[in-house]
């Protein structure tokens, strides 16, 4: 097991510090820790734990600006939207708190004298596992809910943002009894340490890839599971699209966080007779975008590391050879730091990797279908199903092709988010078990039935 882990800037590729490893020792402690608290923190009040989760709302809106430093300092996010993303959490919390509140109510079943009531009890410690593109978002996904919901937890952030989940963990701590949060740090020895240790479920968002070893390894113990893993989301562009939206959203779908985001649009599919207008409006937005440091006035920072970049570019010259056409860009920015340019690649067929396989670059991929017909078949044709989205005049029709699409989250003419309360979701291998809403936060918990007859 390696000792440390080396934080790297990836505007700059200098060392932003090195990081220690925990040791197996240091893992089991952190998990013993955790159980013995879960004995006294699942049976506090959940006015308690809310307030204390209040608090730790506070402190994230009042630290934004210090930690949204420090995400663009390790993952490259433009600093506006680091800062976003810290504040946007804090807000998450308050619906987290809401969601556990109801998940969290006993239910009454009666058959004449017969009541049955139906409890949700935690499961035990709970060890989270976190990705670098939403440094804190995604952590709290998983950490509010498990704790909130009555479990201890074992925190394991990304390598890559070890420091911004240093900080996220500090801020919880401060508020939470000794043992209920713990932070171990490494790369994926440490979590495979973790996931082997004494622990009553996994938390994870990630690749695919990691998420199938988590589930083999969890069969061993058949310890419960909440995987949010990667996609490879489509976009169908009809002939009778709003090209001033669709466009857009196209471009900005697929560069947004350097196209690091697990919901980013991947695959492209438009029908031919608007194909090219759709193309030249494409290019002419693409060539807006200013790539720099995080901290400069910049459309798009660098890529986490040059092993994202390296796929990305190797995705591409694939391509290439196979015959696709890169319109823009293609080539990494020379220099320091992990950047490259943005890029846009049509004449895309399934024998490309770049139609495939997750890309997570700044990357717009088209290729050409002849209607919609082709293009819910191509859609569908992935191991993935986490977004999708469908831009058409004709808002009955694309609610009818939705239904259609094999995916968890699907917007028409309008991107995957919808209504506060309900479940971010993937179907297909990019997800096992789901976060968000009612049901999402009581797969933290298991159902214990109390039954008697009234007197």
């Amino acid at each position: 097991m390696r000792k440390f882990i080396l934080d790297i800037d990836p505007a700059t590729g200098e060392l932003i510090e090195k990081i220690k490893c925990s040791s197996p020792g240091e893992v089991a402690s952190g998990v013993k820790l955790a159980r013995k608290a879960s004995k006294t923190w699942q049976f506090v009040p959940f006015k308690k734990r809310a307030s204390l989760f209040k608090n730790i709302a506070k402190d994230l809106h009042k630290e934004k600006e210090k930690i949204g430093e420090l995400i663009t300092k390790e993952m490259g996010k433009i600093y506006r939207s680091a800062v976003g993303e810290v504040e946007g959490t804090a807000y998450s919390i308050e619906e987290n708190i809401s969601l556990c509140e109801r998940g969290l109510k006993i239910e009454t079943y009666k058959e004449e004298r017969q009541v049955t009531e139906l409890h949700r009890v935690p499961l035990g410690v709970v060890a989270v596992i976190t990705p670098w593109n939403f440094p804190v978002g995604m952590p709290e996904s998983l950490l509010s809910p498990a704790i909130l919901m009555g479990n201890t937890v074992v925190f394991k952030p990304s390598e890559n943002t070890p420091l911004t989940g240093k900080a996220i963990y500090e801020i919880f701590n401060k508020h939470l009894p000794k043992g209920v949060i713990n932070l171990v740090q490494g790369a994926e020895e440490v979590g495979e340490a973790l996931i082997k240790s004494d622990i009553d479920m996994v938390a994870f968002v990630g690749s695919q890839a990691v998420g199938k070893k988590i589930m083999e390894a969890c069969s061993q113990n058949l310890t419960r599971l909440v995987l949010e893993l990667g996609g490879k989301d489509p976009m169908i562009v009809l002939k009778d699209a709003d090209l001033k939206k669709a466009v857009p959203y196209a471009v900005h779908g697929s560069l947004r966080n350097s196209g690091q985001v697990c919901v980013s649009v991947e695959r492209i599919y438009v029908e031919d007779k608007i194909s090219s207008k759709f193309e030249k409006l494409v290019l002419e937005e693409v060539k807006k975008y200013r790539v720099g440091s995080g901290f400069e006035d910049v459309s798009m920072g660098p890529l986490v590391s040059e092993t994202q970049r390296k796929h990305v570019i190797d995705q591409i010259e694939d391509a290439r050879k196979k015959g696709a056409k890169v319109l823009y860009g293609g080539k990494k920015i020379e220099g320091e730091g992990f950047f490259m340019e943005p890029t846009v690649v049509s004449n895309l067929s399934e024998r490309h990797d770049l139609m495939v396989t997750e890309t997570f670059g700044p990357v717009i991929c088209i290729q050409k279908v002849k209607n919609a017909e082709e293009a819910v078949e191509k859609a569908n044709k992935s191991t993935f199903g986490l977004g999708a989205t469908i831009w058409t005049g004709n808002l009955k029709r694309g609610k009818q092709l939705a239904e259609r699409i094999e995916s968890g989250m699907i917007g028409v003419n309008q991107g995957i988010g919808g209504v506060s309360g309900t479940p971010w979701v993937g179907i297909k291998q990019s997800g096992f078990g789901y976060i968000g809403s009612v049901e999402g936060v009581r797969q933290f918990t298991v159902p214990k039935k109390i039954s008697y007859k009234e007197s």
